[in-house]
């Protein structure tokens, strides 16, 4: 995988970093002065285009590994509720599916806006190889780009079916992606419903699957629109993201975003998460708060590496 660049976030979204920032000090109890808790994975599963790739599972969790989950899941209630909006989160180690323990907060299965566009261009680039709209996509989230991308896989039901694929290789086996507009005014793929725990999981199989290089690449160069959350984190080497937004069906506006942390050793943390609040400035600045959470404990996140 390539050495991917650690963004900054852009002035426009540095005032709601600023926010989190002051919010988020930490405590002695939500300190990262622990142990690293590292996944060793092996190969299993088949390569493209069966199987999960150079995917892997995590051995069972240890009693030290434990305290850690427990001291996570505390920090998190306790942060995610000074948030005042409806905060979830899941983490699983590269490699790995999301753990059951890190599987915190607002448990309700939402739409996965433009954080969907990762699988969707997974599939136009094998199909169709790199193009502008690929990378517009996901570095500028461009709706438009998206839809092309959508369109060069087929009909509907042909891209629905290309991008459940691809989910399925990294190890979502239920999210199904739509083949019919569910909402008026928006994309078919962005409304598909990808509850954290199974975007958390794919997340982690993606930089291990084949020919997905160039998209993890670009989802570490991502515009200002979606330098937050993950993206403010400092401690790590690098960060890959991709952001997704838009208006609940009965009110409130939805954040979402699926990150890719690499550490100093080499190894990796998959994220998925997402902020329910009265606005977008309020989802981001809510997920700039777990972006900051994030860091101050980060020797306590699960990690792994892809087989091979």
């Amino acid at each position: 995988m390539a050495i991917l660049r650690h963004t900054r976030f852009a002035p426009v979204v540095a005032l709601f970093a600023a926010t989190a920032l002051v919010a988020g000090c930490a405590t002695s109890s939500d300190s990262a002065d622990q142990a690293p808790v590292t996944v060793t994975v092996t190969s299993t599963g088949k390569a493209y285009p069966g199987g999960y790739g150079k995917s892997s599972s995590a051995a069972p969790p240890t009693v030290s590994r434990a305290g850690n989950y427990r001291a996570l899941a505390a920090g998190f209630a306790r942060v995610a509720g000074q948030t005042g909006n409806t905060v979830g989160i899941a983490i699983a180690p590269v490699g790995g599916k999301a753990v059951t323990a890190l599987t915190l907060g607002d448990k309700h299965s939402r739409v996965a806006w433009s954080t969907i566009k990762v699988p969707l261009a997974v599939a136009a680039e094998r199909e169709n190889g790199q193009s502008a709209a690929e990378t517009a996509a996901i570095v500028n989230s461009d709706n438009a780009s998206a839809e092309a991308l959508w369109a060069s896989l087929g009909s509907s039901t042909e891209a629905a079916r290309a991008v459940t694929g691809v989910l399925r290789e990294g190890g979502d086996t239920t999210t199904v992606v739509p083949s019919e507009q569910r909402r008026a005014g928006f994309t078919i793929f962005g409304q598909t419903v990808w509850p954290l725990p199974a975007a958390a999981t794919f997340t982690a199989h993606l930089p291990c699957m084949p020919g997905t290089e160039h998209v993890v690449s670009l989802m570490g160069q991502v515009a200002g629109n979606q330098q937050w959350g993950v993206e403010i984190m400092r401690t790590p080497t690098s960060t890959a993201v991709k952001g997704g937004w838009g208006p609940g069906e009965s009110g409130g506006y939805l954040v979402r975003q699926i990150g890719l942390i690499t550490h100093r050793d080499g190894t990796q943390t998959a994220v998925a998460m997402s902020a329910v609040g009265s606005s977008m400035g309020d989802g981001i600045a809510a997920l700039n708060s777990i972006g900051n959470w994030l860091n101050r404990n980060v020797a306590r996140l699960p990690r792994g590496r892809c087989a091979g």
